[in-house]
């Protein structure tokens, strides 16, 4: 399999090291032995792997196109239009997004699928994220990705970073986000009772994690007929 991988910073980097030599490409603008632009690519690719920031999209859905590659995109923070243009990629070709790559992560949002009906009417829900100081996006992908799963299977509001006065509403699920120091990333979501708390927590020690599930969703989605898929499919596909 040969990857383009588009960026290399520090999650780049770490790719580039799991990666076994797939990598046959880098495109970033600060790295000088690479390209700067998918336009530059001379060879074939199978795939393309997105590890920088949502200014690229336009350049990768243009290249992805023209020369029918299939794409992973590990970025976040992308606005309404980047996404209706994500779900515009995906019907010329294959396309796989996801807020996080870490198996521990995706079977803890199964988790939640599975026992928050059960939990919904007595405790209530509460997300708490951390990282470190320097990501700019808050909530995290991650941590919308599990307010997307609570809220499918509650209906509740979500309520960011509560302030104030206000009591607390029986139908809303709080998000609150931490910054600070090199913390790579906590997510726990809390379900609060009477006289009982169950807390669901990952924590990711290391950004390997993420590197180890973006290159099994390459090897997933080169395989795949166009359409949009996400991690879930990687590891539940067949369920």
């Amino acid at each position: 399999m040969k990857i383009c991988l588009v960026g290399y910073g520090a999650m780049g980097h770490i790719v580039y090291e799991m990666a076994n030599n797939e990598i046959s490409a880098i495109c970033d603008i600060n790295y000088e032995k690479g390209i700067k632009n998918l336009s530059e690519l001379k060879d074939h690719v199978d795939v393309i792997l997105d590890f920088s920031n949502p200014a690229n999209l336009d350049m990768i859905y243009e290249y992805a196109i023209k020369n029918n590659t299939p794409v992973v995109l590990a970025t976040t923070g992308y606005n309404i239009a980047a996404e209706a243009k994500i779900n515009e990629l995906a019907k010329f070709v294959p396309v796989l997004k996801s807020a996080n790559f870490s198996l521990g992560v995706l079977v803890m949002d199964k988790v939640l699928e599975m026992i928050t009906p059960i939990l919904k009417d007595s405790f209530d829900i509460e997300i708490v994220e951390a990282h470190h100081h320097n990501k700019v996006d808050a909530p995290s992908g991650t941590a919308k990705m599990f307010l997307n799963t609570l809220i499918d299977k509650t209906n509740y509001e979500p309520n960011f970073g509560r302030y104030g006065n206000e009591k607390r509403k029986t139908n809303e699920i709080g998000v609150s986000s931490i910054r600070g120091g090199s913390i790579v990333g906590e997510h726990e979501v809390l379900y609060c009772g009477e006289d009982e708390v169950l807390s669901i927590k990952h924590s990711a020690s290391s950004r390997k994690i993420f590197a180890k599930g973006a290159l099994l969703a390459c090897k997933f989605i080169v395989k795949q007929e166009k359409g949009l898929y996400n991690m879930k499919d990687v590891l539940f596909k067949g369920e």
